[in-house]
C-alpha cells in the first residue's frame, strides 16, 4: 500500500496532537491559565503587578527543587529529605558567611554539603539496596538535626562582609523580573535539555521504565541513581541559598513540610511515581498550580487550612488521569 506525502504529514500532525491532548502537563497548564483568568475577574488584586511578581518569585523555590525531584521520580525513586536539606544548606551558607567568609566560600560550602548528602542517599539506595523511602526519611531527620547543631538552634540573620550580596542574590531583580525566577528558568531549560537530548537523560528514563532491561543493555544503573539523588540534593541546596538571600534570615524550621509540596508539584505536573515518566515543564507547571492555589485562597477569603485539601485533591486527580490514560 502506497502512502502519499500528504497522508504521512497528516498522520504525523494527528499523532502530535494526540500526544498533546493526552499529556497531563497540558491539562494542568490549562487549569493554571483558567485559574488565572478566573481570579483576574473574581478579585481586584490578583492581576496586579505586585501580586504577580510575588507569585512568580514564590513559586521558584518549590519549582527548583521539583526539577531535581522529577529526576528521582523518573527513576522510580523518591526523596523525602529535600526540605531538611534546604534548611541545612541555608544554615551552612548563613553560618559560614556569618563567621566572616565571603559569599563564594559560603555558597561553595553549602553546595558541597548538598553533594555529600545526595551521594550518601544515592550510595545507600543504589549500591546497598536500601529502600529510597527509608533512606531519605532518615536523612530528613539527620539534616534537620545537623542544621540545629550548626546554629545552636538560633536564627542567623547577619551574613558578614558580603551580607548585601547575598540579599541581592535572592531578593534582587532584573528588568522587573525577580532573580529567583531567572534562576528557575535557566535550571528548567538545562534540566529539559538533559532529559531530552543527552545520554544521561535517556538512561534516567530507561531505569524508570524497566531497570532490569536497562541493566542488561549496559546502562550504569548504580551510577545514574547516585547522580539523580545528588542532583536532587543540589536543587534543594540551590533553592536554600536563594531563599536565604530572599528572606534575609535562616531559622531551623525553614523548609518544614516542603518535601510534600515538591513531590505534589512533580506528580501534578505529570511525573509517575512508578517511574519512567516526567518532564521539567511538568515540574514548573505543577509548582505554579500549587502557588496559585495558595495565593488565591487568601484573595478569595477562604481559610488557608483548605490548601492541603486542594493540593491533595489535585494529586489524586493527577494519578487518576494517569491510570485512565494507561488503560486507554
Amino acid at each position: 500500500m502506497t502512502v502519499s506525502l500528504d497522508d504521512a504529514i497528516a498522520h504525523k500532525e494527528h499523532t502530535a496532537l494526540s500526544r498533546v491532548l493526552t499529556s497531563q502537563t497540558f491539562w494542568v497548564l490549562l487549569a493554571v491559565l483558567a485559574a488565572c483568568v478566573f481570579l483576574s475577574f473574581a478579585t481586584d488584586s490578583f492581576a496586579t503587578s505586585k501580586n504577580l511578581f510575588n507569585i512568580t518569585r514564590n513559586v521558584t523555590f518549590t519549582a527548583i527543587i521539583a526539577l531535581g525531584m522529577t529526576l528521582v521520580i523518573i527513576t522510580g525513586g523518591i526523596d523525602l529529605s529535600v526540605g531538611s536539606v534546604l534548611c541545612l544548606c541555608s544554615m551552612v551558607v548563613a553560618v559560614t558567611m556569618h563567621a566572616g567568609y565571603n559569599i563564594y566560600i559560603g555558597i561553595g560550602a553549602s553546595l558541597l554539603v548538598a553533594v555529600i548528602v545526595g551521594a550518601f542517599n544515592g550510595v545507600l539506595i543504589a549500591y546497598f539496596g536500601f529502600p529510597p523511602f527509608v533512606v531519605t526519611l532518615g536523612m530528613l531527620s539527620i539534616a534537620r538535626s545537623l542544621a540545629m547543631v550548626l546554629s545552636n538552634n538560633t536564627v542567623v540573620f547577619q551574613f558578614g562582609p558580603d551580607h548585601d550580596k547575598l540579599l541581592a542574590l535572592g531578593g534582587g531583580s532584573m528588568f522587573g523580573i525577580a532573580n529567583p525566577v531567572i534562576y528557575m528558568i535557566v535550571l528548567a531549560l538545562l534540566t529539559g535539555f538533559v532529559l531530552r537530548w543527552t545520554r544521561f537523560g535517556r538512561y534516567v528514563y530507561a531505569i524508570g521504565g524497566n531497570e532490569k532491561a536497562a541493566r542488561l543493555t549496559g546502562v550504569p544503573v548504580e551510577m545514574i541513581k547516585v547522580a539523580v539523588y545528588v542532583l536532587s540534593a543540589l536543587s534543594a541546596g540551590v533553592a536554600g541559598i536563594i531563599q536565604t538571600g530572599w528572606l534575609g534570615a535562616v531559622t531551623t524550621n525553614l523548609g518544614t513540610g516542603m518535601e510534600l509540596q515538591v513531590i505534589a508539584a512533580a506528580v501534578i505536573g505529570g511525573a509517575n511515581l512508578e517511574g519512567g515518566v516526567g518532564t521539567a515543564l511538568g515540574a514548573l507547571v505543577g509548582a505554579a498550580l500549587i502557588e496559585i492555589i495558595r495565593n488565591s485562597l487568601g484573595l478569595l477569603g477562604i481559610n488557608a487550612f483548605w490548601q492541603g485539601t486542594f493540593i491533595g485533591g489535585f494529586i489524586i486527580v493527577a494519578v487518576a488521569f494517569d491510570r485512565i490514560r494507561q488503560r486507554r
